[in-house]
């Protein structure tokens, strides 16, 4: 039983620190500036594709959550209205919770998927088919 034991305590010695933060879905922050009375934010399409939703799907949600006007220019967005950093990153976060992450086992690995007119959020870790509402 002895060994036992030292063997335990000399795995737990081995074993490595858990490293601060590394979870393996990070969302970015916003980029951006304010020009004059609106904002331009640079690396929308970057936070959409790492969502791994359409960059139109998530712009029109945000300019109806922060009711803006705004477009893509480029590969940046433009919106009509001075909307600060932290507005826009709590859209994008109450966003994935209603568009990425599995309300069931809570992992982003989902996608949109649209029957009869209804688009679904279907998990593709546990198989969990939920509604959700159209923008």
């Amino acid at each position: 039983m002895d060994d036992y034991e030292a063997l335990l305590k000399k795995a737990e010695e081995e074993l490595p620190e858990h490293a601060a933060g590394a979870e393996r879905f990070v969302i970015d922050k916003v980029l951006g500036h304010i020009e004059g009375n609106k904002t331009v934010i640079i690396n929308l399409k970057k936070i959409a594709k790492d969502l791994g939703r359409k960059e139109e799907h998530l712009l029109k949600y945000l300019l109806r959550e922060l009711a803006t006007p705004g477009k893509f220019m480029g590969e940046r967005v433009l919106f009509g209205t001075k909307v600060s950093a932290t507005a826009i990153n709590k859209k994008i976060k109450k966003y994935a919770s209603e568009f990425v992450y599995c309300a069931e086992c809570g992992k982003p690995d989902t996608i949109l998927t649209e029957e009869k007119e209804i688009t679904y959020l279907k998990c593709q870790a546990c198989g969990a088919k939920k509604p959700v509402k159209n923008i």
